[in-house]
């Protein structure tokens, strides 16, 4: 994806500084999280034998994670409402987009996605691609042959997120496309077109829904597979001399990966839909699209 606004891109960038700062925290963040299991383990382990060492490492990682979690949430609130803040400024001032309400109104919502995906959905990014190589790397210090299994599983689920992400960014279009008509249609009053345009928005939103539940379905069914064999593979050969601790370890870091792996279509799916939010508040003239007064929702056209 590239940014077609470079308006917008000036905007983001003038805040880099701050938005850098965030996501280092994130990542020393990310990194305690990482490591909390094999800490867990290693505790597990010399409490069995009679020692506190690794408990106490446990409990003094645990706070440090505990004060930048503290840290970096308070900071990258102010960041991302200090951006959100200029793109509206920066509407506000386009003299094309502020005599049209209803795609003000939009792209205002528009807006608030473009940092709520800064915000929330790059953290979210983030934590599966560091659950999913943080977990690999930490894997094979316990079993080589989990990390084959891991890499094994990448090749489909990145086939499923890519034809899922093109699926979605062609539906999150069309939703687009009929709420930016919302309040010109609601100004009209007419009953029968303020009828059509939320049937069609629910149209799309229930084809939305169903996508994200087969694909729900089909990364579950890759998930259990995974475990399936994960489980056979710890409990025999040399997985069965590991200690106590060790098997906590292992578990965590499966469960982390699988749930990095859960993340990927989702990401694909968001990173591509932001190109069209983008391309939305990118300034300069704008199509208007008639309004359709009346008629049924044309079913056979979201279904297309």
């Amino acid at each position: 994806m590239r940014w077609r606004s470079s308006e917008i891109q000036t905007l983001i960038l003038a805040h880099k500084a701050k938005l850098a700062l965030t996501y280092i925290l994130y990542t020393l963040e990310m990194v305690g999280t990482l490591v909390r299991p094999l800490l867990i383990g290693n505790a597990v382990n010399d409490l069995i034998n009679e020692s506190y060492k690794g408990l106490i490492y446990l409990t003094g990682i645990h706070l440090i994670w505990l004060v930048i979690s503290y840290c970096r949430h308070r900071f990258d609130t102010r960041t991302y409402a200090a951006i959100y803040t200029d793109i509206i400024k920066s509407l506000m001032a386009n003299p094309t987009i502020r005599h049209e309400v209803s795609k003000l109104s939009a792209r205002s919502t528009l807006a608030k996605d473009l940092v709520d995906f800064m915000e929330y959905d790059v953290y979210f990014i983030l934590e599966a691609g560091y659950n999913i190589f943080g977990s690999l790397i930490l894997l094979s210090f316990y079993h080589s042959s989990l990390v084959w299994l891991c890499l094994g599983i990448l090749l489909p689920v990145s086939m499923i997120s890519v034809w899922y992400s093109r699926k979605m960014l062609k539906l999150q279009r069309g939703k687009n496309d009929e709420f930016e008509k919302q309040v010109d249609i609601l100004s009209e009053g007419n009953t029968t077109s303020i009828h059509t345009h939320f049937k069609r928005l629910q149209q799309w939103q229930i084809r939305i829904s169903d996508q994200e539940a087969l694909n729900f379905g089909v990364m579950e069914i890759l998930v259990m597979g995974v475990i399936f064999v994960s489980l056979l593979l710890t409990v025999n050969g040399e997985s069965a001399k590991v200690e106590a601790g060790d098997f906590i370890g292992i578990y965590y870091y499966l469960l982390k990966f699988l749930n990095g792996l859960d993340t990927v279509p989702y990401a694909m799916q968001r990173w591509s839909t932001l190109s069209d939010i983008l391309r939305r508040l990118e300034p300069g003239p704008m199509e208007i699209k008639p309004i359709i007064p009346q008629g049924p929702p044309l079913e056979e056209n979201i279904a297309a």
